[in-house]
């Protein structure tokens, strides 16, 4: 746990070396994650998602990888009160956040990342066929 949670640390400012929007257009969760564990880790990520950036950012644009993951944030975001777009195609008047999220498996964890270009949520969770639950705290990344 604690070697999962310093990768994690160590991590996380590495990410925001990254610059441009065009930084965030790529997104991946491993196959092999069930339903059920993305949709735990989904509605969860979310909940903090708007636990830190708030109602009112604008339309959020999501590539997905058409995952169960990928499926589960966007019905889980807009369960939150977000409009999300999964197609680049919006207008460009309205405000806009690009959002991408990442998914992997390290030591038998399961791993989750969401990042816009302001802020970066990353989290571990113990999975099962029937769901998920965190295992380590919530780490928050603020780029300015």
């Amino acid at each position: 746990m604690r070697n999962l949670l310093m990768m994690a640390l160590l991590a996380a400012p590495m990410s925001g070396c990254q610059s441009g929007a065009d930084a965030l257009t790529t997104s991946a969760s491993p196959p092999e994650l069930s339903e059920a564990a993305s949709s735990a880790i989904a509605g969860d990520m979310a909940s903090r998602f708007a636990e830190q950036v708030g109602q009112g950012t604008g339309t959020l644009v999501l590539k997905q990888d058409r995952s169960p993951f990928g499926q589960a944030l966007v019905a889980a975001l807009k369960s939150s009160g977000y409009a999300v777009a999964t197609e680049q195609a919006i207008e460009d008047k309205k405000p806009s956040v690009q959002l991408a999220y990442m998914i992997d498996n390290f030591e038998g964890q399961t791993l989750a990342r969401l990042s816009t270009g302001s802020v970066e949520l990353t989290r571990a969770y113990s999975t099962t066929k029937g769901g998920a639950s965190p295992s380590s705290p919530l780490s928050v990344m603020q780029r300015q």
